[in-house]
């Protein structure tokens, strides 16, 4: 059990899963005396965010009474906590966070015993913020426990526990007291909602002036005589323009493109920013970390969502080509090809080591984010070249079974996702794993009570190790954050790999009701939520509608079964939303995260290799400022999205 550090604020400070996290768990005790008590529009506004967002004043605060005297350095999410004890028997000192399920207490500190009545022994520590904690404290003669405080300290907050006896001398009370009030650490993120909320209402009221015909008109009065002209000439034609009229009644029209919705490079896109957003540091808040094992937070909803929406658009680009006229092998090597590319660039990105010497084929990292995709995006395209259509139009809507066309076609596809999940479901619960549980789905670590302490992952930390490797695989998982663990586990590892195909493939699905249902937005937006509520309940019977109680909870790291569930149940319900405000009705362009998401593959890769780099990266006045941080993250993300509208206003794409 580590005692060095502070407790609580074992926090991954480190960039994504690729960035090493923090193992710190242990307490350091400070000091220990005798004393008393004491759209078009958008992105010169979005221009004008980035210099607001460097010019917004640093919201901080200082602790301002007799404890500043104290010269403790606080660093984010910390808070000091005087422990004063009265007894006369040394006291013992352990926390553990509510965050932690069935685990051990870790030791805080240990409090001597009072000198004489009335005046206490006290010890200061510094804790941890960003979770409430659980207070132990025992006697250390008999190892007793005597009680128990569960409390969420504030950050920056000077607080004391006192432990003393009341009138009977059995009974112990404990009691804290806020000695400095703590600063409210979400002013900042708040500050930034109202900065970006208020661009979007300015660009969307600008928008719709502009649009209106008495404005409109005063622009062309003043625009001149020439350009009157111009614009009367494109409104109702030159004499060329005449013929040309005639001709066209004449001729039949040309074939039009198959339109590209919105609505998808729009889900893309939102995926796509936060992802950046919350791999470069999401202002060092833990709810834009990732979870330390069950449960999710903001950073756990972007990468399902993007592999969903990437099977949506193997669905529509597949039906696209083959009934362009390609032929279904070169479209598979097409996919090989497009698949190694994406693993080679996955394994360049996730091993940087520019400024650090040659890389040592003993530890290069082999699973990864653009590994996976590459993996779900083979196996998925390869099905759906096996199943896909080139043409739809010919297929009879009058059977009994019609309502069940867009699944009941590719059965196929469906049966080998079904044996696969029972490959995954078969391999987690029942391949044996040495000295642990058979079927065993925890962090090991400190959790379930210290009991499989070198178990993280089971099975799928078993097959990783047995692949690839135990050096070629994530060595600082972010179970280390909570649980304590200091085995390697890599959260896209092979075994999860199986459901992220299902993910994919689900995703498909949603691709296949748009190809099926096209311009009917009834039926699309029906079935998306029908799939969202059955996956749903899906969900709900897998966790018992609990974190850490179901039969197989939703968990990140092991990208489970209900994790790949719940997620695409909130990306149907997303999709639903965009489609709806972007393609039917039209009242959002999908700006700024269009931009983004018609880049997709530039802005990750380009994010990830430019990091360090100014101005997504600067030296901080203030590196313990959750204002400073957020502002930095803020302002890199802006940037790239605006890298990704000025490439679009030139039409340049990166394809793979």
């Amino acid at each position: 059990m580590s005692k060095q550090g502070r407790v609580g604020s074992g926090i991954c400070y480190g960039k994504r899963e690729t960035k090493k996290e923090s193992s710190d768990f242990g307490v350091k005790r400070l000091r220990q005396k005798v004393m008393t008590k004491p759209e078009k529009y958008m992105f010169p506004l979005a221009a004008l965010a980035l210099v607001v967002a460097v010019c917004v004043v640093p919201l901080t605060a200082e602790i301002s009474n007799v404890t500043s005297t104290r010269h403790i350095a606080l660093r984010m999410d910390e808070a000091i906590l005087t422990v004063n004890n009265e007894l006369d028997t040394e006291l013992v000192v352990s926390w553990m966070s509510e965050r932690c399920y069935q685990c051990l207490y870790q030791q805080l500190g240990v409090v001597p015993a009072g000198p004489s009545p009335g005046q206490p022994s006290s010890v200061d520590f510094v804790v941890g913020t960003q979770h409430g904690i659980t207070l132990q404290l025992n006697s250390t003669t008999v190892n007793l426990e005597l009680c128990t405080v569960p409390f969420h300290f504030g950050e920056h907050g000077n607080y004391s526990l006192w432990v003393k006896n009341l009138n009977d001398s059995s009974v112990v009370n404990c009691s804290v007291v806020t000695g400095a009030d703590p600063v409210n650490s979400y002013i900042p993120i708040l500050v930034a909602f109202l900065i970006f909320a208020g661009l979007a209402l300015a660009s969307a009221i600008g928008t719709t002036i502009l649009g209106l015909d008495v404005v409109r008109g005063f622009f062309f009065r003043i625009s001149g005589s020439m350009e009157t002209e111009r614009l009367i000439n494109s409104e109702l034609g030159s004499p060329d323009r005449t013929v040309s009229l005639i001709a066209d009644n004449i001729l039949p029209p040309p074939s039009s493109p198959s339109k590209r919705l919105r609505s998808l490079d729009t889900f893309r896109g939102i995926s796509l920013v936060i992802m950046v957003f919350v791999n470069y540091g999401g202002g060092r808040y833990w709810f834009f970390r990732h979870e330390s094992w069950n449960g999710l937070t903001v950073a756990d909803l972007v990468f399902p969502w993007f592999v969903f929406i990437m099977g949506t658009s193997i669905a529509l680009s597949t039906h696209s080509m083959l009934r362009a006229g390609s032929t279904r092998c070169s479209l598979l090597r097409k996919v090989v090809w497009r698949s190694m590319q994406l693993f080679i660039i996955g394994v360049f990105i996730i091993n940087p080591n520019y400024c650090h010497g040659p890389l040592s084929w003993d530890n290069l990292r082999i699973p990864g984010v653009l590994q996976r995709l590459a993996f779900s995006y083979l196996v998925v395209a390869c099905l759906d070249l096996l199943v896909a259509r080139g043409r739809l139009d010919i297929l009879t809507t009058d059977a009994w079974w019609s309502p069940g066309l867009d699944i009941l076609l590719y059965w196929p596809a469906w049966l080998c996702v079904l044996i696969l999940e029972i490959i995954w479901l078969c391999l987690t619960f029942l391949l044996p794993v040495p000295d642990c549980p058979t079927g065993y789905l925890g962090p090991g670590g400190i959790g379930d009570m210290g009991l499989y302490a070198n178990c993280t992952g089971g099975a799928a930390s078993l097959i990783d190790r047995w692949l690839l490797g135990e050096s070629h695989i994530y060595q600082t998982p972010s179970s280390r954050v909570i649980y304590a663990t200091h085995m390697p586990y890599d959260p896209e590892g092979v075994l999860g790999s199986i459901n992220s195909i299902l993910m994919a493939f689900l995703g498909l699905q949603a691709g296949k009701i748009i190809l099926h249902y096209r311009d009917l937005h009834t039926s699309i937006i029906s079935r998306f939520l029908i799939w969202g509520l059955l996956l749903g309940a899906i969900s709900a019977a897998l966790t018992k509608c609990s974190t850490d109680h179901g039969f197989i909870p939703v968990n990140k790291n092991l990208w489970s079964l209900s994790y790949v569930t719940t997620l695409a149940c909130f990306a149907n319900v997303l999709l639903v939303l965009v489609y709806f405000t972007v393609d039917v009705k039209k009242w959002w362009s999908g700006a700024p995260f269009y931009y983004p998401g018609m880049n997709s593959i530039l802005v990750y890769v380009g994010h990830e290799v430019f990091e360090e780099y100014f101005p997504f990266r600067w030296h901080m006045s203030n590196s313990q400022s959750h204002t400073e941080h957020l502002t930095q993250n803020l302002v890199a993300t802006s940037c790239w999205v605006f890298i990704a509208y000025v490439l679009h206003r030139k039409k340049i794409f990166w394809k793979i």
